[in-house]
Order: structure tokens, then sequence, then C-alpha cells
């Protein structure tokens, strides 16, 4: 059993040091700082102008926080989700190296996470501009001694892994599907961003469409890392305000144990039914 752990933490810590390396070699460090201030930046920007034009600019308005922290969180969406299962395809259509970790004396789903938490990192760099950006220069009101740092960090922690038990749900499909699908990943974030309350609150959504939005875990993260930052001002939205915290982080919590179990059902079917197929080592990328 120990050396069982012992090897999905050797996968899971060199698969994080070579996603870093592969995620930051690309240029020189001066350049790679530079994209990521600028890209992080950029996108909020789109949202902050979209805003002041619909309401014409105003900022002190909470619903602009609201949106902001949660456009700036949803990043991580990004990052670690879609960061997870792109490894598949980096791996198998553009290194041409997944056969040979197949072979190799690795944990296959712990390499994928790591891989997920590389990206996370970076995607770190990203919040915290926006952040930061959002409090120097568009008055989002954030009071260190005001945060609940045991709330934030917990639903930080939980969001993580939920996000990456999500990503790993992706991987395992992505074993299944050929290159020309590498944007699955970017596919799910997007219809996310719109169903989670990342934006805008769920009401707003039609009725149809509003359990869709109730069953994603992304919603609940989103609600605890707003109350963590902005307190009260952040209850005041209708959607999630008869839940307490305690209730947020447990719907939070079984949600990630739920999606951790689809992930090990669904890497465990779709790991079979490549290796029948001989996908592993397929390349589609024409």
């Amino acid at each position: 059993m120990r050396r069982q752990w012992d090897t999905v933490w050797r996968s899971f810590r060199i698969a994080t040091w070579l996603g870093w390396q592969i995620e930051s070699n690309w240029t020189d460090p001066f350049l790679f700082a530079v994209y990521s201030m600028i890209k992080p930046l950029a996108s909020a920007a789109i949202l902050v102008v979209m805003y002041g034009v619909i309401t014409n600019a105003r900022f002190e308005n909470p619903v602009f926080p609201y949106i902001y922290i949660g456009n700036a969180f949803y990043m991580y969406v990004g990052s670690v989700m879609v960061g997870v299962s792109w490894a598949v395809i980096d791996d198998r259509e553009h290194y041409r190296t997944l056969k040979y970790l197949y072979i190799a004396p690795i944990r296959i789903p712990a390499y994928w996470l790591g891989r997920g938490i590389a990206r996370f990192l970076t995607g770190s760099f990203a919040v915290l501009i926006t952040m930061a950006a959002g409090v120097l220069f568009l008055r989002v009101p954030f009071h260190p001694a005001e945060v609940d740092w045991p709330l934030f960090l917990a639903s930080l922690v939980l969001g993580v892994a939920m996000l990456a038990m999500m990503g790993l749900v992706l991987a395992s499909i992505s074993l299944m599907i050929a290159h020309h699908f590498f944007l699955i990943g970017e596919a799910v974030a997007g219809a996310l961003y719109l169903l989670s309350g990342a934006i805008f609150p769920l009401e707003v959504l039609p009725p149809w469409l509003r359990p869709l939005g109730f069953a994603m875990p992304i919603t609940y993260w989103l609600e605890l890392i707003r109350r963590a930052l902005l307190g009260d001002a952040a209850r005041a939205f209708p959607t999630l305000a008869a839940f307490s915290n305690g209730q947020l982080l447990g719907i939070l919590g079984g949600l990630t144990v739920l999606f951790g179990l689809i992930a090990l059902f669904a890497f465990r079917w779709c790991d079979y039914q490549a290796r029948e197929r001989g996908l592993i080592d397929m390349t589609t990328n024409y």
C-alpha cells in the first residue's frame, strides 16, 4: 500500500514539474511575465467595458464586485479543469508520448492531475493580477481584515479538488475522441460560465435552465468565494441566500466526492476501452 502511494505521489510531483516547464519555457521569463499579466487583464477589461456600457458606468453598484470576483475566480476553471483534460491531447497528439507514459512506472490519473496543478499555478497569477487591478483601479471592495480567510482557504482547496475531478472526467473521455475535438474542455468551461452564476445570478436564466445551474458544484464554490471576500454584501443576491456557509461547504464537499467517484469509474471504463481499441498510441491530428 505504501509503495502504491509513493508511486502516486511521485507521478503527481513529476507531472506538476513537467507541466510547469511546458507552460513556462516557450519564451524568455520577461515575455512570459508580460503575457501572464496582459492576458487576464484583457479578459477582465472586456467584462468591465460591457458592464460599463450596459449600466452607464455604475461601478459602485454591489452587482459589479459580484460579477468581477466571479469572473476572476472562474479563470481557475479554464486552468485546472481544462489543464487536466488537455494533457491527454497534448501528450498523445503533440509530443506523442502517451504510449510511453502508459508503460512507465507511474499512475496515469495522478499524472494528469499533476499537469492540471501546473496550470493552477499559472492560473493563480492571472487571478491575483485581475483582483489587484479591480481593487486598485475599479474600487472592488477588498479589506484583508474583513475577509473570512478560513472560509476562503477551505473553499479554494475544495474548489480546486472539484475542478480537478471534473477535469479527470474530461481527460478520460478525451482518450476516446479524435484530436479535432480538442476543444472539449473549453466547450464545457464555456457552457458552465453561463450556468454557474459566474457573471450573473441564476435567476436571470430561463426557469428550465436553472436546475442545471444548481446541479453544478462551481455555483456553490463561487458563492463561497464571494462570501469569504465580500462578506454580507454577497448575501444580498437571492440565489443561495437561504444557505449558510456550512451548508454550502457541505454541498460543495459532497459534489466533489461525487465527481471524484464519477472520475474513477469514467477513467476505468475509458482506459479499458482505449486499450482494447488500440487508441493509446493513436494520433489523429490530420
